[in-house]
């Protein structure tokens, strides 16, 4: 959630800078009601101090046996309590207005996103390896899976529908093995608390995370019970500390954690986006961060370099790249993305996404800092990114070590974990 202060004062340049999103976004509406709101707050706090100073003159009054003057001045005061009362009940409709157009509006991007109205114009900061070369036809990961016995999509199908994949065999050690990596990887290596959290969230997670309200139609509700089910571990994690104000040196704070992830994901059904591309259930490790603002894009670099540590473990070729001003989620100020390799299809395909959401989430969830003893409380910057999800991830394992027998070679990190070397 943006500051008002900051729209108040800058109307014109937040403007400009929400447009580069590719939206069009009007202030006007917002401004009036601040303004309204501004005006009513001052009016309500005259009639307020007439009325405490009212009510002192009546005391004085009866106290003097004026009570006829006393009496008239009570439905003065009477009169004036019915104006107060009216004022707060147009007060409460102002802020609720108010309010609900600043949720809506998405984060102001970083000056270093690139502008673009084409999510295609994505700034490719730098590649990891060569892409693999073949001697022989390229098979795509669902044949190399079915073949192999490690996925089963049709009867994945057959028991919760469309896109929900089942592993099994050495698929489902895989799968698990990719998690049970990266968790240890980063927490061992890179100095992240591992975090096993719920794998739903209440209505006020998803709202602080910034899934709601926008993204209602894309998440997996349950009704009875109010929860919804993780999209992603960020929603969790962005709520660890909501409501909470933490201490200088406890900064930065940085957790790993493994979740299941269901999403609707109503997306493109072409042929390119079958088998482990596009799914609604996926496992993912996510690193996420609270730190101080004017550490907070340093941060972002490191937890980048942390992400890409998993594909070079794994001895991925993959890019990095910078999404434009278009391609931003509603909470993020800047993003970068890891892209591994798809031979079967020529393509890159995106298994992390690493942002800055600068106070965007931490204003929603009241998560803040004291710089030092006795300062006045501010708000962290928060940031998050996977590390790194695994249905692509294990595509992409896949299709890069096949070879011309139709086996796979394993990389080394996982052998332990599938108890194989090569998949055959």
């Amino acid at each position: 959630m943006l500051d008002l202060k900051l729209i108040r004062e800058n109307p014109e340049e937040v403007a400009r800078r929400l447009r580069t999103r590719g939206e069009e976004i009007s202030l006007a509406r917002l401004l009036e009601l601040d303004e309204q709101r501004r005006a009513i707050i001052r009016e309500a706090e005259e009639l307020k101090a007439r009325r405490n100073e009212g009510s002192k003159e009546i005391g004085r009054l009866l106290a003097t046996g004026r009570e006829e003057e006393a009496r008239l001045l009570k439905a003065e005061m009477a009169r004036l309590a019915e104006q107060i009362r009216a004022l707060d009940e147009h007060l409460g409709q102002a802020e609720q207005e108010l309010r609900e157009l600043l949720i809506r509006l998405p984060n102001l991007p970083h000056r270093s996103v690139p502008v673009s109205a084409k999510k295609g114009d994505k700034v490719v900061l730098r590649e990891h390896k060569e892409k693999p070369s073949f001697s022989f036809p390229v098979r795509s990961h669902i044949a190399l899976g079915e073949a192999l016995g490690l996925l089963d999509l049709p009867r994945g199908a057959q028991i919760a529908g469309a896109r929900f994949p089942l592993y099994r065999g050495r698929g489902a050690l895989l799968e698990l093995g990719l998690v049970q990596f990266m968790l240890r990887y980063q927490a061992e290596e890179n100095g992240y608390e591992p975090i096993f959290p719920p794998f739903l969230g209440n209505e006020e997670s998803l709202f602080v995370s910034s899934q709601l309200p926008k993204f209602q139609e894309d998440l997996y509700f349950c009704e009875r019970d109010g929860l919804y089910l993780n999209p992603t571990a960020e929603v969790l994690l962005a709520n660890i500390h909501r409501g909470e104000i933490l201490q200088a040196e406890e900064l930065p704070k940085k957790y790993a954690a493994f979740t299941t992830c269901f999403r609707r994901e109503a997306g493109a059904a072409g042929e390119e986006e079958r088998g482990l591309i596009r799914v609604h259930q996926f496992n993912k490790v996510e690193l996420f961060w609270l730190s101080k603002p004017e550490e907070s894009y340093e941060a972002l670099e490191q937890l980048i370099r942390d992400a890409e540590d998993i594909l070079k473990e794994l001895d991925l070729h993959y890019r990095v790249t910078l999404l434009p001003t278009c391609d931003l989620a509603q909470q993020a100020a800047k993003t970068v993305d890891l892209e591994v390799w798809l031979p079967s299809q020529g393509k890159y395909y995106e298994v992390s996404s690493c942002s800055n959401c600068e106070d965007y989430q931490a204003r929603r969830g009241n998560i803040r800092y004291r710089p030092e003893p006795g300062a006045k409380p501010e708000f962290v910057h928060m940031l998050n990114g996977s590390g790194v999800a695994t249905s692509r991830l294990f595509a992409a394992i896949l299709e890069n070590n096949q070879q011309p027998d139709g086996s796979v070679v394993l990389p080394e990190p996982l052998r332990d974990y599938v108890g194989a070397d090569v998949l055959k």
